[in-house]
């Protein structure tokens, strides 16, 4: 096999869905199975839609998912340019030489005359196709229309024999009818390229071995096959993957939920783990194994595993697998992650000294076991980082207006400001101490204290808890419980 090299081609009129990173995802995984390369191209040729913005935001969806292309914006590369609106006149160029071949011609039919070759085609219970009229002008006629102001779109002579066949490397072969084909437009009447004209002008010159897209690329797949022919150019291998549904079977959609990369990223979703979800999205080296780490997908993924059917998008797997993807990073890793959320939410200044990240990784660490998602961080850990504590009321009710608990936290008041040494191991027997005093279980003693503390009745262990938020702000926060429960009292 010749050097395997793929694309991956968006259009920058909007934020990166998920259901084009996968498609980007299984490029990229192809691509270095084969030790190949990973082209990134920006099809930008519609200038009303197309924005710097989306570009920008393409790229960073990208950088987030790690998933870095070997030629394209940024990088460079032997076959650029890689944005579309900068190979005008490539497209030009083999547009001439269509017109000289005579496999394309000047088509002047306004809007509303189509219309009309539409509806006598429908009355005649014929395909509603444009009927190549402008094909047989004369020079004089085309000059009149010229004459007229009427500018001319560029139409393709297609074959209207035989049949055209897609080898598809997922689907088999897949058969199209010539006849269904029409004269279809590949160049507008501003100088643009249409996409079907453009793709094939760039995949052939940028030596695009296998073009690996949705299915519902699929059926333009003939129309650029018989381009490829009429240009001269190989035709390169097709894999059009499944699309990816809702949980209602339905086309995934911003309904749905979140659908961009962005949004995932900053919903908390750690990269590797959107990788390996994407990569389950109509793909599966057997019928047991779920993780993947990224080398292990580079060995393992082939197009021989993508399904032919739809995908469903199921958000509470994402999230699971999020978890999983947290737990198993080292706590360097964890704190890297989320050092700036906590300095976006003010837990931690910009410039954070030892101690403060000593206090953090404490925090961090009692809750890995407990968040999916990195956002879940902020109500998770704000008590350990902020002055004021936000009272659940259902907790409050429960556990701190419960009768006892007044005095329960009274006497840990006392007990902790004795403690000689902070710490869990010396916290621990204060608790036993208390339970014994007042003949309650544990969970008496804990409950109080843990609302008292955190605002609500869950949390990571108490004596984690304690120890990271440290005397000062444990015995304050217990003076301030029962500050609440004096006042809800003399309330009633």
């Amino acid at each position: 096999m010749d050097q395997v090299r793929v694309r991956f081609a968006p259009s920058p009129t909007g934020y990166l869905h998920v259901g084009s990173a996968r498609t980007a995802l299984f490029n990229y995984l192809f691509a270095k199975h084969h030790q190949g390369v990973f082209v990134l191209r920006i099809e930008d040729t519609d200038l009303a839609r197309s924005t710097d913005e989306s570009t920008q935001a393409i790229l960073d969806a990208m950088k987030y998912l790690e998933l870095f292309w070997d030629e394209g914006p940024e990088v460079g590369g032997d076959y650029g340019p890689y944005f579309q609106s900068q190979r005008l006149e490539l497209y030009r160029e083999y547009a001439d030489k269509l017109i000289e071949s005579g496999r394309a011609y000047q088509c002047f039919c306004t809007p509303d005359e189509l219309d009309q070759i539409r509806k006598e085609a429908i009355e005649k219970k014929r395909d509603p196709k444009y009927d190549g009229r402008c094909f047989h002008l004369t020079e004089a006629e085309k000059q009149k229309y010229l004459d007229e102001g009427r500018t001319p779109v560029l139409r393709f002579k297609a074959q209207y024999e035989g049949t055209t066949v897609v080898d598809d490397l997922i689907r088999g072969q897949v058969k199209f009818d010539n006849h269904q084909l029409d004269d279809f437009v590949i160049m507008k009447s501003d100088g643009m390229p249409t996409y079907n004209f453009a793709v094939v002008v760039d995949d052939a010159l940028m030596r695009i071995t296998h073009v690996i897209r949705g299915e519902d690329h699929l059926s333009n797949t003939p129309k650029q096959i018989q381009l490829y022919e009429a240009l001269g150019f190989a035709v390169p291998k097709f894999a059009h993957i499944p699309m990816i549904l809702g949980p209602d079977k339905a086309l995934l959609s911003k309904r749905h939920g979140a659908t961009s990369v962005t949004q995932f990223r900053d919903e908390g979703y750690l990269p590797d783990a959107m990788v390996n979800y994407l990569a389950l999205l109509g793909w599966a080296y057997d019928d047991s194994q779920t993780i993947f780490k990224r080398d292990d997908l580079i060995t393992k993924f082939t197009l021989e595993k993508v399904s032919k059917n739809p995908a469903v998008f199921d958000i509470t797997k994402l999230q699971w697998m999020n978890g999983v993807y947290i737990r198993d990073l080292n706590l360097d890793e964890f704190y890297a992650y989320a050092l700036p959320l906590f300095q976006a939410w003010s837990f931690l200044p910009e410039e954070v000294n030892p101690e403060q990240e000593r206090k953090a990784k404490a925090v961090l660490a009692s809750l890995q076991e407990r968040v999916k998602l990195l956002t879940e961080l902020k109500e998770a850990s704000y008590y350990f980082f902020e002055d004021e504590l936000q009272y659940n009321e259902k907790a409050v009710s429960k556990f701190l207006l419960k009768d006892g608990a007044s005095e329960i936290l009274t006497a840990l008041l006392t007990e902790l400001l004795a403690v000689k040494e902070y710490t869990q191991v010396n916290l621990e027997p204060v608790f036993h101490k208390i339970q014994e005093q007042f003949d309650v279980k544990l969970g008496a003693v804990m409950q109080p204290l843990r609302v008292a503390v955190t605002g609500t009745n869950v949390s990571p262990g108490m004596y984690e808890v304690l120890e990271t938020l440290g005397r000062a702000k444990t015995c304050q926060r217990i003076k301030d419980a029962l500050a609440l429960i004096k006042q809800h009292q003399e309330g009633n």
